[in-house]
């Protein structure tokens, strides 16, 4: 971990964590053009905070909040977010404020998400989190609602100016007294991208209309002259224009973080899906009276259970295996957006050859190049080379008892955990494919959890290097269901 370096706080951040040196750069600098900090004035409504994953934008956006929510500035806040990680806001709230509030997320039918809003009236700050569909099906009553802050996170979502997303978040912004926009993405790699993304931020940046923004600044070349070309002219005026309401933290550049980052993405399981998984806990407990309880027995029946939380249960009687849930297939996609969007590779781990084929599908769905190992792969070599070489190879699949060990994948900085195996070896192989010699940047890990499952079970146990089976017949002997 580097070392946290003493930063005198011309604001205090209203958070119950040390904040590192940038985070403490991009609160004052958001501070001050909302005009918070003593001695600013109000500069801008808005601001970006143009963070790479694992830089802690969440953290910097809750403590931007409270400082907003301290200063008598609002009362109400909407954080628009990808539906994949709308939990994450409610831990990170959790987690970080050291301020009242309270929050719900908009979920269930859309009569449920109207009704949540609308008895969000307590005196504490009002936090409501949604999804980006969402946000536009509910404008209505987003707009009754009156929120003070919006908080657009993966802010590259909006980047279409004319999709009804980012129609919707323009409308709302303009009627927010506050708004930010998290990402992570180098904008200016497609810099058309830009307008709708600012036009959110603060509309007097570039103005309302796409046309003369893109007039302005682009010419417009390639067959059919669809292709947008930034003007050398025009660079140094685009630039300034969006430093002057942004705050860019870069891996590479914050060297106080840690060389490593964790981070934990909880899904929710389809309701259907969830009642089968209920089922099958209660069966493997109950299996577990009538034999000898062991490692190896509990760890069996574990499997399945396991299986389902990666979204498929197989057939005792075909061997055919069943799709019975897409929750974390949509939290990747989201992922491989984001990604995409920054420019960045990605590492894929999974246990089982079903989810392997089921993200290749994904990848191939959206047009993602990939490079892969299963224990079915026998051109291994050839396969990491075109990662690791090949800028247009994005991500790299591997099974995690198979692609664990021999091969270095630094192309990549981050690295998905689809599911794990109960491997400690397996475990600590997989995570130093990225973080070995040649990784020049930190490294993030991404955890792909179903709440409330053996998912949570198995990476504590991983995490703190326990023994998951012992554990787990502990658990049983103790009286405790060891699956629940």
């Amino acid at each position: 971990m580097g070392a946290h370096k003493e930063v005198r706080p011309a604001l205090p951040m209203p958070i119950k964590a040390k904040p590192y040196r940038h985070q403490m750069e991009a609160f004052h600098f958001a501070c001050g053009l909302f005009g918070i900090l003593p001695g600013s004035r109000r500069e801008s409504g808005g601001c970006a905070l143009l963070m790479e994953m694992g830089t802690g934008k969440s953290l910097t956006a809750v403590a931007i909040t409270g400082a907003l929510a301290n200063a008598g500035c609002i009362r109400r806040v909407l954080v628009v977010a990808p539906l994949s990680i709308l939990g994450v806001w409610e831990a990170e709230f959790s987690r970080f404020a050291d301020f009242p509030y309270f929050l719900a997320v908009l979920s269930g039918t859309g009569e449920k998400k109207r009704d949540t809003l609308r008895h969000m009236t307590g005196t504490a700050l009002q936090v409501a989190v949604v999804n980006y569909e969402s946000a536009w099906r509910m404008e209505k009553e987003l707009r009754l609602w009156r929120p003070d802050l919006i908080v657009a996170d993966e802010g590259h979502k909006i980047k279409t100016h004319n999709i009804a997303a980012s129609k919707a978040m323009h409308r709302l912004g303009q009627q927010a007294g506050y708004r930010l926009l998290l990402t992570g993405t180098v904008i200016t790699n497609k810099a058309i991208d830009v307008f709708s993304q600012f036009k959110f931020v603060n509309p007097d940046i570039f103005g309302q209309s796409f046309y003369a923004f893109r007039n302005r600044y682009f010419d417009m070349v390639g067959y059919g002259n669809h292709t947008p070309v930034l003007k050398k002219a025009m660079e140094a005026e685009l630039t300034e224009k969006l430093h002057s309401i942004s705050y860019r933290a870069t891996k590479a550049e914050c060297l106080d973080l840690p060389e490593t980052t964790d981070v934990i993405r909880q899904v929710d399981l389809e309701p259907a899906a969830l009642r089968i998984y209920q089922g099958l806990v209660k069966e493997s407990y109950a299996a577990l009276s009538g034999g000898e309880v062991t490692a190896p027995n509990i760890l069996t029946r574990l499997l399945r259970l396991s299986q389902l939380t990666g979204g498929f249960i197989g057939n005792d009687e075909t061997t055919s295996v069943e799709q019975v849930s897409a929750a974390k297939l949509s939290a990747l996609e989201d992922i491989l957006d984001g990604a995409a969007a920054e420019g960045k590779k990605l590492v894929i781990i999974a246990r089982f050859l079903p989810e392997i084929k089921a993200i290749c599908k994904l990848l191939e769905k959206r047009g993602l190049r990939y490079a892969y190992i299963t224990g079915e792969v026998k051109n291994r070599e050839e396969q990491v080379e075109q990662f690791q070489k090949e800028p247009e190879v994005m991500a790299f699949v591997g099974q995690i008892a198979t692609a664990g060990m021999g091969i270095t994948l630094t192309a990549a900085s981050t690295m998905v955990f689809y599911s794990l195996d109960y491997s400690m070896s397996n475990f600590e192989q997989a995570k130093a494919r990225i973080h070995r010699v040649g990784q020049r940047m930190p490294c993030t890990y991404l955890y792909l959890v179903a709440r409330g499952t053996v998912d949570e079970k198995v990476l504590l146990a991983l995490k703190d290097k326990a023994d998951l089976a012992r554990t787990l017949v502990d658990d049983y002997r103790n009286g405790k269901n060891p699956f629940a």
